[in-house]
């Protein structure tokens, strides 16, 4: 064989062998990995997509059937995936939104890897005509998936997120219902171009065990997606197919009508209410988007901002602190995503970034229709999965593999129909000594690109997790492994510094770890929180974590200071009040613990657990009169099981309301002996202590196991009266 002819099947066979293992993504966990059902993911999808491009290059190199070739497809792959590159390098966070973090795995590093998948697989699997092959070979893999779906419906295999929402080998059960969306769409397009009856209709029952699967995620933008896609489906057949193909999609069509409309009828019935997922379904309103229309309006405001780079990827965080609604209170504290993809590219990429995203979609579904290479039936199960898609992501925010399909179809749409680009075209082919040394000097580049694009972050998210893991030498060997790490942080410096954070506040709790670790965990946990704030100083969360250190280490002055300029860079959030207000209060600071805690509670009266505070607040300043108002106001009464009110009442010697608030704790289910005994620690304040001890009395008559604790106690009240 000729040197030439060598070099390219080697290519070849690499290139197909990178390009066929893809499909496998969706199977890879790692356990030693940080964000374990992400990271290993993308490490290896990321890999396989260098190799692929390196091989595919060589390829080009040596034949101009696998050169790139050009449509208004790939043009607007091209031209967001350049913008994008540009809004990166104006954003917040530059370095985040060019690598993204372990939780994500995004930034433009993930966009430069799909742009070579989108032009490696239209080139290659065109040139050896592997389209379909790609694509069995990943319902191949999702019946594996959906294997471990089912295995977790049956309760044979535990659900990761800890619900009764399947996620496979997602861990996320939105991750996997566009997946088996996906799914359900290719297996159709297959069913609907096989030529074998047995293929035929097995893949048109994998279509609808897929379908099926997607409601056990319970995920319902995605359920609402599939029913628009299937609909959409019957209709674009209806009116395009021929008279059988036409009276089969209009009886689809009015079957499908009929189970929505049954359904919606029947959506107070008790077989919908008594079942899970049928009643999530069933639970689909505008009252149950309210949370998420309140963070598109804040993101809408962030875009008003900054309208032409917006803030970058990874940065509408920024956009959640500046624009913060009070409303959102009793969600969780952190929003790095709008919930609709449509709208995080809007803040991401600013108006431009947003009209080339949506020029993927505008700029396939025309040529899609133009296109004389592909079959009716393709055209309309492609363009379903795409508007489904589309309806997916105004509710969700993508992912790894949902990123993958979609460029995997944006190829498959551009491949038959993309034209050779003249001046790739006239390039001359490699041959003879250039031609044997292509290889070796694509697979140097291709191992120089891994181990500096991936190798660094696999290190980081592995020894991350040694890091966290208990020791057998004990914590002095947790604290060098983040010494380690703080010394080379990858791409993640703020997640190991986060966790720094976090392990040191766990190991000052720790009664059994020696001062000396102590001591030399928090240095750590405060020098590398100073060197992310200084990096990045308009990042509130930032300014909380470093706060949280300077209380651990009992420098209350320095973490008002930082909870100071959280305040700033976000006016309206509660919680970073209430934090204020709690430092205040543990350095007896009674007016300024009150008046964070007035101004948080004025933010958002709604909320019963701000009212708390607020009231907390009137308590310790002696306006006992204004504490109850709000809590009548709030609750209906003025005995509430809150812990600051307790804390609240024992600095301000209301003894009465202390012992009935225990009173009400100890007369819940939940109530143990530990509860009792503080309802006899609260007798024991108040000076009474022949309850106290009744108390306790009582308590191990009914926590027979807590009588050496009860003893003990007693023992100490009658010392205590003794003297």
């Amino acid at each position: 064989m000729k040197p030439d002819n060598y070099t390219k099947e080697v290519a070849r066979w690499v290139a197909l062998a990178a390009l066929f293992l893809v499909p496998i993504t969706p199977l890879i966990v790692s356990g030693s990995f940080f964000f374990p059902f992400i990271t290993g993911k993308a490490f290896f999808f990321r890999i396989l997509v260098e190799i692929a491009g390196g091989a595919w290059i060589v390829l080009a190199c040596l034949d101009r059937a696998y050169r790139p070739r050009l449509s208004w497809v790939g043009m607007a792959v091209i031209a967001f995936i350049a913008w994008m590159g540009i809004a990166d390098m104006f954003a917040v966070n530059a370095a985040k939104a060019f690598w993204s973090n372990f939780e994500r795995m995004e930034g433009w590093v993930l966009l430069a890897h799909l742009l070579v998948l989108f032009f490696a697989m239209s080139a290659i699997l065109r040139a050896e005509k592997k389209w379909r092959a790609w694509f069995l070979t990943s319902l191949g893999v999702a019946i594996v998936v959906s294997g471990y779906a089912f295995l977790q419906i049956s309760g044979m295999s535990a659900i990761h997120q800890g619900s009764v929402r399947i996620d496979a080998s997602f861990g996320n059960s939105a991750y996997l219902a566009i997946y088996l969306f996906f799914n359900v769409c290719i297996a159709a397009w297959l069913a609907l171009t096989e030529r074998y009856q047995m293929l035929k209709w097995a893949l048109a029952l994998f279509a609808v065990i897929e379908g099926v699967l997607v409601f056990f995620t319970e995920t319902r933008g995605t359920v609402i997606a599939l029913g628009v896609a299937l609909a959409l489906a019957a209709f674009l057949a209806a009116i395009t197919a021929g008279k059988h193909v036409r009276r089969v999609a209009v009886a689809g069509l009015m079957l499908l009508v009929v189970l929505i409309g049954g359904f919606y009828l029947a959506r107070d019935s008790a077989f919908v209410q008594q079942n899970n997922v049928l009643q999530r379904i069933a639970s689909i309103s505008l009252a149950d988007g309210a949370t998420r229309f309140t963070i598109w309006h804040m993101a809408f405001e962030g875009v008003v901002a900054r309208p032409i780079t917006g803030w970058g990827q990874e940065g509408f965080n920024y956009v959640f602190n500046t624009y913060y609604d009070p409303t959102l209170y009793n969600q969780e504290p952190w929003f790095d995503r709008a919930h609709n993809a449509f709208i995080d590219w809007l803040t991401a990429g600013g108006i431009p970034g947003f009209l080339l995203y949506l020029a993927l979609f505008g700029s396939a579904l025309a040529l899609l229709w133009k296109s004389s290479e592909l079959s009716r039936a393709e055209r309309i199960i492609l363009t379903a999965a795409l508007v489904g898609y589309g309806i997916h992501n105004l509710f969700v925010f993508d992912n790894l593999y949902s990123y993958i399909y979609f460029f995997a179809i944006l190829a498959l749409i551009d491949s038959p129909i993309a034209r050779p680009i003249d001046r790739l075209e006239h390039l001359p082919l490699l041959s003879g000594a250039p031609a044997a040394y292509a290889l070796p000097a694509a697979t140097v580049v291709v191992l120089a690109l891994i181990w500096s694009v991936n190798v660094p972050g696999m290190r980081v998210a592995s020894n991350l997790i040694v890091a966290l893991s208990p020791s057998a030498s004990g914590v002095s060997a947790n604290i060098a492994s983040f010494e380690s790490l703080a010394a080379h942080p990858s791409f993640a410096a703020q997640e190991v510094r986060e966790q720094i954070i976090s392990f040191a506040s766990s190991v000052i709790q720790n009664d059994s770890v020696a001062t000396v670790d102590k001591e030399k965990i928090l240095t750590l946990a405060i020098t590398e929180m100073q060197k992310q704030i200084a990096a990045y100083p308009l990042d509130a969360r930032e300014h909380l974590q470093l706060a949280y250190a300077y209380s651990a280490a009992g420098d209350a002055a320095k973490a008002l200071a930082e909870i100071k300029i959280a305040e700033t860079l976000s006016p309206e959030k509660e919680s970073i009040l209430l934090q204020e207000g709690q430092i205040a209060l543990n350095s007896g600071d009674a007016p300024a613990a009150h008046e964070a805690f007035t101004k948080a509670y004025r933010l958002a009266p709604q909320f019963q657990d701000l009212a708390a505070y607020a009231a907390a607040g009137d308590i310790m300043i002696g306006d006992a009169a204004a504490a109850d108002a709000i809590l009548l106001t709030a609750y209906g009464t003025t005995t509430i099981d809150s812990s600051i009110l307790s804390v609240a009442y024992y600095r301000s010697k209301n003894w009465q309301r202390l012992i009935d608030l225990w009173k009400s704790r100890i007369n819940q289910s939940n109530a143990t002996a530990q509860t009792w005994f503080g309802l006899a620690a609260a007798y024991y304040a108040a000076g009474d202590n022949a309850m106290a001890i009744q108390t306790i009395h009582a308590a191990v008559a009914r926590y027979p196991d807590a009588a050496a604790s009860g003893s003990a106690a007693i023992a100490q009240i009658q010392g205590k009266k003794a003297q």
